[in-house]
């Protein structure tokens, strides 16, 4: 079993003993802990709750709503919506925060609370620290019987978020639904199956093939949005002679694309698409992690904007995006942020402009995608001992390209001109990450592979 306690959630498996897993007692207690916090923060007593498909949301939800009316919180239940839809809501229900009871693009035994503050973000690292202290200390305290919250059910958000995507002004749904897309999907069984095939359809596509659109946690597959997990809807769009696919994750802030020939757009190209149309036609910057592909920035220099890159994690994103007035970023993994919008990564927001893109274009998709800059991501990782001083191993490596242009902002990132490697030590686990990313695989793992033989060098003097 395992319970990981971040500054913007708490995630972890169902099932085991308490503080070993996601158990009720530990739902019960982080939100006790997050509730003691927003009404601390904003005086306000009134919290959005929303939750993806999967199988433990309605045990999840049921303890939630629970301990918040305990708290004397009046609870506003979305129901089976996504991350985005609850960030739209948190604001114009004028909430302390709210609670996404999702654990992404994790498998069917996670589950996790992922917080938001007053705003709809997700809340900040010194929030979240103050969350986790409450918890820890247990400092919190119930309301008495005649002062408990109250649960209100509310169904309207589905197509609040839909009217919200239609206002924007850089969504053409005329040139949408002149383009008679044929739109394979796939929703792997959650929330999507609800949202994706209604937000379609009020965009005017007509002709939409669903795969796993019952929205009852029993993913068929690997729920992350990845190649080796979307075989099937591959097929679907070649047997349907579809112009494209969607896919989602569980809670819907997440987005790729399979082109009409049946081979992946590719995630890291989900949000250069999406940025090439917004900056087609406003001008400004952009913003995605340090681990996200370089294209983004070719794009935005071809635009005459400036690319700005933030430590991984999307409060991190979004505060870079805050910081440089960017006019839309993400990250590599599918997520597109369009501040126009709301500041978090919602799929919902990403389908409209990028079919009003395809719209306009003109063009198949495989042909738009041939059309931006060819980069390739290597993904690796090396196991250390848990007492391995990894700062210091890190700064070694850095001591050793210290001439080449490099960002300490996150682990370190080195660039090669138009290649680059960035190596980050894992929260959770003794290992370091290593992303390189370079114009073949072959360059980008012949470069993932140079620095791995470099810090096992470096290991082997110490030794």
């Amino acid at each position: 079993m395992t319970l990981i306690k971040s500054i913007s959630g708490i995630r972890g498996t169902i099932g085991g003993a308490a503080g070993d897993g996601l158990t009720p007692v530990d739902i019960v207690k982080f939100t006790s802990a997050f509730g003691t916090w927003a009404i601390a923060k904003t005086g306000i007593r009134k919290i959005v709750v929303g939750r993806d498909a999967r199988l433990s949301g309605s045990m999840a939800l049921n303890l939630v709503t629970g301990t918040l009316q305990g708290l004397g919180i009046d609870v506003v239940d979305l129901g089976l919506s996504t991350t985005p839809t609850v960030e739209i809501a948190v604001p114009l229900e004028k909430a302390a925060g709210g609670i996404i009871l999702t654990a992404s693009h994790n498998p069917k035994q996670w589950n996790a609370l992922k917080l938001l503050n007053a705003d709809g973000e997700f809340i900040s690292e010194s929030d979240g620290a103050k969350v986790l202290d409450i918890a820890e200390k247990s400092d919190f305290k119930y309301a008495d019987v005649n002062d408990l919250g109250t649960v209100r059910t509310d169904d309207t958000y589905l197509q609040k978020h839909i009217d919200h995507i239609l206002a924007l002004p850089l969504v053409d749904v005329k040139a949408i639904a002149k383009a008679n897309f044929k739109i394979a999907i796939d929703c792997v069984n959650s929330t999507g199956g609800i949202f994706v095939p209604a937000l379609l359809e009020a965009l005017g596509v007509k002709t939409v093939y669903k795969l796993f659109c019952e929205p009852d946690g029993k993913f068929p597959h690997n729920p992350e949005p990845l190649p080796e997990n979307l075989i099937e809807l591959s097929k679907e769009v070649l047997a349907k002679n579809a112009d494209l696919g969607i896919a989602v994750d569980p809670d819907v802030d997440r987005l790729c694309f399979v082109n009409e020939d049946g081979n992946m757009f590719g995630e890291e190209y989900t949000l250069v698409a999406v940025a090439d149309y917004v900056l087609k036609n406003t001008k400004g910057n952009t913003v995605s992690n340090l681990s996200s592909t370089r294209a983004l920035r070719d794009v935005t220099e071809a635009a005459g904007g400036e690319y700005n890159a933030a430590a991984v994690g999307e409060v991190n994103v979004v505060n870079k995006i805050k910081e440089t007035n960017a006019i839309i970023g993400g990250e590599g993994n599918g997520g597109v942020i369009y501040p126009e919008s709301h500041y978090g990564r919602d799929a919902l927001v990403g389908i409209a402009l990028f079919l009003t893109h395809l719209a306009k274009s003109g063009k198949r998709i495989s042909v738009l995608r041939h059309s931006y800059p060819a980069y390739f991501i290597s993904k690796n990782k090396i196991t250390l001992t848990p007492e391995m001083d990894i700062d210091g191993l890190l700064a070694k490596v850095k001591e050793k390209y210290k001439k080449q242009p490099h960002s300490t902002i996150d682990g370190l990132k080195i660039e090669f001109d138009k290649q680059w490697v960035h190596l980050r030590r894992s929260n959770t686990e003794p290992i370091i990450r290593i992303y390189s990313e370079g114009d073949s695989e072959t360059v980008a793992e012949n470069l993932a592979n140079k620095i791995i033989a470099d810090i096992k060098d470096i290991l082997q003097l110490k030794n």
